[in-house]
């Protein structure tokens, strides 16, 4: 059966909830459509207006490069390290490409590190480090070799050849496997750095360094060619007993076969009867 009342009561409910809905405010959506369409506009001409003066300011030259400085250059000339780094003035400052440009400057054998930087508005700054050569290798052809055990540069005509001369590394084992002669090199540097700052045996009494797998690193003198055997390590103090002795030795360094610096608190100093008599 219909139940006339209960659709009766349904019935009135939704009239009365169509009663109690209030009629739209169409003036305020109105208003609040205006306000947003001015706001976007306006947000539109900011954006626009920062645009189209940044690009009056850009092409007006303001940010156009009008100079390049290098520092810390000694080796290398300011000319050159401005045409390896490819910049050119009346470019803009905004262009540069900092990274790529220190990459290029290093190609130069010379330098080490190569730091690029804008100095607003038109001045660009390029800061070199430059390699000092700390010894020769002999790889086939002589190359130096800076303190960080990194072989640089083939010599030329005009190098200075007054280093030590590192031998015993091998140029095909070198670019097989590098990093353990990169670790031979390293600590040869080392025991020249432990050479440098000395009064009695110094740099000045090294014309050699052999390096041997087995026994080590091996020095020779300048004067009679004396291999003073220093082994793996322990460099500073093999350093300091020999510069005790030294001075006696020195007078006679040309009847020595060798000088052996790998026994503990010892030195081994073997003659050269050949020598010493004259004969051979």
């Amino acid at each position: 059966m219909l139940d006339l009342k209960s659709g009766r009561r349904a019935k009135i409910k939704r009239n009365r909830l169509l009663e109690e809905r209030e009629p739209r405010d169409w003036k305020k959506i109105f208003h609040r459509a205006l306000r947003l369409a001015v706001f976007s506009f306006s947000a539109i001409l900011v954006v626009a207006g920062g645009t189209l003066s940044a690009q009056v300011i850009l092409d007006s030259g303001y940010f156009h490069i009008s100079s390049i400085r290098v520092e810390n250059a000694a080796r290398v000339g300011e000319e050159e390290i401005v045409a390896l780094s490819d910049i050119r003035l009346g470019s803009s400052i905004f262009s540069l490409d900092l990274a790529m440009i220190g990459a290029k400057i290093e190609e130069n054998p010379w330098i080490a590190q190569a730091a690029v930087e804008r100095l607003f508005p038109s001045e660009v700054v390029i800061r070199v480090r430059e390699r000092e050569p700390k010894a020769i290798i002999n790889l086939g052809y002589l190359y130096y070799v800076d303190g960080e055990g990194e072989v640089f540069k083939v010599l030329g005509g005009g190098d200075r050849l007054d280093f030590p001369v590192i031998t015993g590394l091998d140029r095909t084992e070198m670019l097989q496997d590098p990093e353990p002669p990169r670790r031979k090199l390293r600590e040869a540097m080392a025991l020249l750095l432990e050479l440098e700052g000395r009064e009695v045996f110094n740099l000045a009494q090294v014309s050699e360094i052999h390096i041997d797998e087995v026994e080590g690193f091996r020095l020779y003198t300048n004067r009679g060619g004396v291999p003073v055997r220093f082994g793996h390590r322990g460099f500073r103090q093999k350093l300091d007993r020999l510069e005790r002795i030294y001075p006696e030795l020195e007078p006679s360094l040309q009847a020595l076969k060798y000088i052996d610096l790998n026994v503990a608190d010892r030195i081994i100093v073997k003659l050269d009867n050949r020598r010493r008599t004259g004969r051979g």
